[in-house]
């Protein structure tokens, strides 16, 4: 590795990040991961591996250096944690030729860091078999049963309802708050009683607010979320984020409130 990262990881701080699901013992990270302490396991979503260079060969100039974010993150939380396996929840690689496209040093740390550990790569809609996989390191699942938990990509066609226990990725979730006179967007675990909705935790990856219907049609009965705050997770209920309207409002009220110059947008922390 080239540098050093440190996790933002408040693990001598169980507010907010223990959480008991469906007979499992929960700890949800700032950086956008689970880490199981009885399974000794880690949970990802969403690395979306070379989606940089995906769309630099479309002409969209974004900075190539992704990957190797995603993966000095992702590392320093094997280094802290040492889990006896790893679970990556699907899109993984952003295409079927990302796996081709990784730069040799991103490669080699890669695959060293599958062969430390039962590292388990979730198909993906992105990633369903992507080429060169078998050369990673890990094996290729449709889904992981643990303990009381079934972890899944995304929803299977037409389900809206998952057995109780069921932990997806794919939505990417991210929201909005009000704190005094600013807005806090970042993104966010979201969870009911029996189903869980990881944060991508790949850089450049964007998100969909919680409260978009596509989302909260899989919670009836509301939810509850944790939402990233730099080194911390804030508990947020549903009706505390701001719809996407409201969103918009505050932004134009912003660019108001500074003589009316045009803002530069917030960078999607998603």
């Amino acid at each position: 590795m080239d540098r050093a990262v440190t996790p933002r990881i408040p693990l001598t701080e169980p507010a907010h990040g223990a959480i008991a699901f469906c007979g499992a013992q929960l700890m949800l990270l700032p950086d956008g991961a689970v880490w199981w302490p009885e399974q000794s396991c880690l949970i990802v979503a969403d690395l979306h591996f070379e989606k940089g260079s995906a769309f630099a060969a479309q002409g969209a100039l974004l900075p190539p250096w992704d990957t190797r974010a995603t993966l000095d993150r992702l590392a320093a939380l094997i280094t802290l944690l040492r889990p006896r396996s790893v679970i990556c929840l699907g899109d993984s690689f952003h295409d079927d030729g990302a796996v081709a496209r990784l730069p040799a040093t991103d490669r080699a740390v890669l695959t060293g860091l599958a062969g430390q550990t039962d590292w388990v790569w979730v198909a993906g809609n992105h990633d369903p078999a992507p080429a060169g996989l078998d050369r990673m390191g890990g094996r290729l699942s449709e889904e992981v049963r643990l303990g009381p938990l079934t972890l899944r990509h995304e929803p299977r066609p037409g389900e809206v309802r998952p057995p109780a226990g069921t932990i997806w990725g794919h939505f990417h979730p991210k929201g909005s708050i009000a704190l005094a006179h600013r807005r806090l967007t970042g993104r966010c675990f979201v969870f009911a009683e029996g189903l869980m909705i990881l944060p991508a935790f790949g850089a450049f990856t964007g998100g969909l607010d919680v409260r978009d219907p596509a989302l909260e049609r899989y919670f009836p009965q509301g939810y509850q979320a944790r939402l990233a705050a730099r080194d911390r997770l804030l508990p947020v209920g549903r009706d505390d984020f701001l719809v996407p309207r409201q969103v918009a409002f505050a932004r134009r009220q912003t660019s108001a409130g500074r003589g009316g110059l045009k803002r530069r947008p917030d960078p999607d922390p998603a």
